[in-house]
């Protein structure tokens, strides 16, 4: 470049950075007044359909779902739409996300001796479920989607490896294929957590379906909710069998039953929240509906912005669009980020609803509901390390992430704000 073009291009610059607004944490005025900020999703939608159902279970005065028949019972025609929602032969209706993982493992039976690979980055129900069924939790990385890293999951397996749980973490589902096709050549289960990813899909698929038995958590936080509230499904009818006399303190088989009896805890859900829930499933492609909008027209807004660098989406069309999450060279330039965003009235988070589990003091000094537990009394389990250094790469994605979360009531002038923000501030971060 000579002399006469380097002026001018110098010239370009200095007049389009001085066209930049100023950020409002440098003294600007900011793109709203009134933070942009959206409640759970599920409760939003609650109405008239939602008071119909309690109050048909109220004037029936049988709350508890074995006192009717399955043709009237909301828990049951809860299972049958969800079975039929998610693509599966079969739902079981239970208490919590919690209660549903516990079931699974049982419908798996996992136990002591076996060893479960989970991601690092999870809800404490993934790990505690497993130490529950007396089994050895191994954790492996996530990779940029949030998700369990396919590439991280084969040299963790062991002869002693009965299952890997693929968690669908906020919104973003897990890249299956690999996943499933290691699982296969290796003889495995495949356990898909699905609670914070209620009706999402993976490559037209339910997400849970494709798996070997698949879990929801229906708590206020999630998609649908009636407050508390889980359900395990499966397309098998073994496994599906087990999970019914666990969830049932009776030992209670479904229709048709074969097993003996098997004992097992209470996870039945009641009338009341079988009801809410039932009212709820119906909504449930009106509320995804409402919040991909919500993220899509952010992702249109963003889209030419130089040098983005986005969560990775193993399907974009599948995810639910839960946070537009921007990574960052470290965590210095996400915390900026942050801090600028929110002076601006859009606020943003890292990466949130799950822990690093492995560095949880209590987790990785292997604590468990007596010392007795089987979980660490093997060699394995003395053996094996929890602690930073086991989920280095699980530590440093998560630092440098941060997204502005959507909500499906936003307005269009919400979602513009969000991108009038996104684009005043990154470019400045960038920048440095």
């Amino acid at each position: 470049m000579n002399r006469r073009n380097f002026l001018a291009a110098s010239m370009v610059a200095a007049a389009t950075a001085d066209a930049s607004p100023q950020l409002a944490v440098n003294g600007g005025a900011p793109v709203r007044s009134q933070p942009l900020m959206g409640p759970n999703w599920g409760p939003q939608y609650y109405d008239d359909k939602e008071q119909t159902q309690l109050t048909e279970v109220l004037e029936g005065h049988n709350p508890f779902r074995f006192s009717s028949p399955p043709e009237k019972s909301k828990v049951a025609r809860f299972e049958n739409e969800c079975a039929a929602r998610m693509r599966t032969k079969y739902a079981l209706a239970v208490t919590s996300g919690t209660a549903a993982l516990h079931t699974a493992m049982a419908a798996l039976e996992v136990g002591p001796g076996d060893e479960v690979i989970l991601p690092a980055w999870t809800w404490y129900s993934c790990y505690n479920t497993v130490i529950q069924a007396g089994a050895l939790p191994v954790f492996a990385e996530i990779d940029e989607s949030f998700n369990l890293d396919p590439r991280d999951i084969e040299h963790r397996i062991t002869p002693q490896t009965k299952v890997i749980m693929a968690v669908h973490l906020q919104g973003n589902p897990a890249d299956m294929e690999p996943i499933l096709e290691i699982a296969r050549r290796h003889g495995l289960k495949v356990l898909e957590d699905a609670s914070q990813s209620v009706g999402a899909s993976y490559k037209g698929r339910p997400l849970g379906s494709m798996g070997d038995i698949g879990i929801f958590s229906l708590q206020q936080s999630k998609t649908i909710t009636a407050g508390e509230g889980g359900a395990v499904v499966t397309n098998d009818a073994y496994l599906f069998e087990r999970a019914c006399r666990f969830h049932d303190v009776t030992g209670r088989p479904s229709t048709g039953g074969k097993l003996g009896f098997m004992p097992g805890l209470n996870y039945r859900l009641n009338e009341f929240s079988g009801g809410v829930l039932l009212a709820q499933v119906r909504k449930l492609d009106t509320i995804i509906g409402d919040v991909r909008r919500s993220a899509r027209r952010v992702y249109r807004g963003i889209s030419d912005l130089p040098a983005t660098h986005l969560r990775h989406l193993p399907d974009p069309d599948g995810e639910l669009g839960t946070g537009i999450f921007l990574s960052f060279p470290n965590k210095e330039a996400r915390d900026r980020y942050a801090e600028a965003m929110k002076a601006e009235g859009v606020p943003v988070s890292g990466p949130a609803g799950s822990v690093i589990l492995p560095i949880v003091p209590g987790i990785e000094q292997k604590v468990t509901v007596t010392p007795r537990w089987p979980s660490f009394t093997s060699e394995r389990g003395k053996s094996i390390r929890y602690g930073r250094e086991c989920c280095p790469r699980t530590i440093d994605i998560l630092s440098r992430f941060a997204g502005v979360m959507m909500s499906p009531k936003y307005t269009e002038r919400d979602t513009d704000d969000a991108v009038a923000a996104i684009r005043k501030v990154y470019p400045a971060i960038q920048r440095g």
